[in-house]
């Protein structure tokens, strides 16, 4: 086993060791006798919606720019490591400490370059050096039959074309630069309008998820992640409608009583203002 780092280590690790032996011994108190009913009750399966919760409520926290909520927001999510590994400790199958193990097994032997005599010129070749590890752990275990294992299906969608393409592109089936990829979405675009003009309902939602697949190509290309690209534009979309009810509102419009020409008016309004520069 490789030799913990000593940089700081000795400062550091009595107050986290402690915290974390804190964290552990609450949640066994809390499911152990006389505990807390609702704790008691969770399963793993009644767990798996805060998962996504809590990981949710962490990147809102970092988009926030708030270290203090991001550090709530950590701990929760924290806490549902914690509480699966606890079920299944109880179960007889592994408990925290295993899993702190393996995945610090898992970074030291997916970085030889850090840990041993590898070499690498730049993050370009740390990806390719970690895929082709990934792939060979899981020949060993019997699997990595193809380069596109280990993408979640419960993924978001976007985020899991993202993924998708991005592994494929890790043994060679990518296009060489941006262009190549903003050419498909054209190609994909001009298949989505004939499926329109022909009415077929199967076709057109065929050729939109290709629509979508290749501007998710497009983002992993220039370095934008399109789950958080489309994120963002949701955020501006909500402000900008938000706008709009309220300068309607102020001259006592109704909703839904309003011209599109005029909503549009006042959405264009909610661009401008965006691009205005804030006051000191």
């Amino acid at each position: 086993m490789l030799a913990r780092p000593q940089v700081g280590y000795e400062q550091r690790m009595p107050r986290a060791a402690d915290a974390v032996d804190r964290l552990l011994a609450v949640m066994e108190r809390l499911r152990g006798p006389g505990g807390c009913p609702w704790d008691r009750e969770q399963t793993l399966a009644s767990l798996r919606p805060y998962v996504l919760e809590e990981t949710y409520e962490v990147l809102e926290a970092i988009d926030a720019g708030d270290p203090a909520g991001h550090r709530e927001e950590l701990g929760d999510l924290l806490l549902q490591v914690v509480f699966q590994a606890q079920l299944r400790r109880e179960e007889g199958a592994f408990d925290f400490a295993d899993v702190a193990e393996a995945i610090s097994d898992k970074l030291v032997s997916r970085h030889p370059h850090v840990f041993g005599d590898a070499q690498v010129r730049d993050s370009g070749e740390v990806l390719q050096q970690w895929a082709a590890l990934k792939r060979e752990e899981k020949r060993r275990r019997g699997g990595g039959r193809s380069a596109l294992e280990g993408v979640p299906r419960e993924m978001p969608a976007l985020a899991r074309a993202d993924r998708l393409t991005e592994k494929a592109s890790r043994v060679g089936f990518d296009w060489p630069d941006v262009a190549g990829a903003r050419a498909k979405v054209a190609e994909e675009l001009s298949e989505l309008d004939e499926a329109i003009a022909a009415g077929d309902r199967t076709a057109m939602e065929h050729e939109l998820g290709d629509v979508l697949f290749s501007l998710a190509n497009v983002g992993r290309k220039l370095g934008i992640p399109p789950e958080e690209a489309l994120r963002s534009a949701i955020g501006r979309f909500i402000a900008r409608f938000v706008h709009i009810e309220e300068a309607l509102a102020r001259r006592g419009v109704p909703p839904g009583e309003a011209s599109l020409a005029e909503m549009d008016r006042l959405w264009n309004e909610a661009k401008g203002l965006e691009r205005k520069p804030k006051s000191p």
